[in-house]
């Protein structure tokens, strides 16, 4: 009896296309679930994306915005980054919430794991309420040109079914944070 949930893929051999500090992209020779030869271009990522929702007192959140080189257009996101190896997430998400927003927060829970791409990439993602915040000074990287805003959390929301917040990391996030409020955590 064939096992539903078996890996139908066989992999003939990896080849190394091109690789730099942040990913790692191969091209496998691989034996499609039809049985025809095929090739399959995986990214590894070298890291693990975090993100954080940071919430104060009042219900409002903080974004993140700035231009994206990717997609060519400006985007508002969730304050995020990455854990490089053997760095704790929790340490990571604090990081990087201190130098995208100059936030510090006394509260932290994990929320969810997430494959951002997992058709082509390992993207794997991590994302975190932060709450009792104190404000610092922000210490962006030299890689980013950010604005913060704090706005309420239900306008966040709504930029996010309008379709205004495109980041599927931010998404993810925020409609899991709304679902839990629904349901009062």
């Amino acid at each position: 009896m064939d096992d539903q949930y078996s890996n139908p893929w066989k992999t003939i051999h990896h080849r190394m296309v091109y690789e730099n500090p942040w990913i790692h992209v191969r091209e496998d020779a691989v034996i499609r679930p039809d049985g025809e030869p095929g090739i399959y271009g995986v990214i590894h990522m070298k890291s693990k994306a975090i993100g954080i929702i940071p919430i104060d007192e009042r219900e409002n959140i903080y974004l993140v915005g700035q231009y994206r080189y990717t997609i060519d257009q400006y985007s508002w996101e969730i304050p995020k980054g990455g854990c490089l190896g053997g760095e704790e997430f929790l340490v990571a998400a604090k990081r990087e919430l201190l130098e995208e927003t100059g936030l510090e927060a006394r509260s932290w829970r994990l929320l969810g794991r997430t494959h951002l791409s997992n058709s082509v990439t390992d993207d794997e993602a991590y994302y975190y309420l932060a709450t009792d915040l104190v404000q610092h000074e922000a210490r962006p990287e030299g890689t980013e040109k950010l604005q913060c805003q704090r706005i309420p959390f239900e306008e966040a929301l709504r930029m996010v079914l309008a379709g205004e917040i495109t980041d599927s990391l931010t998404m993810i996030a925020i409609l899991h944070y709304s679902l839990l409020r629904a349901r009062k955590m």
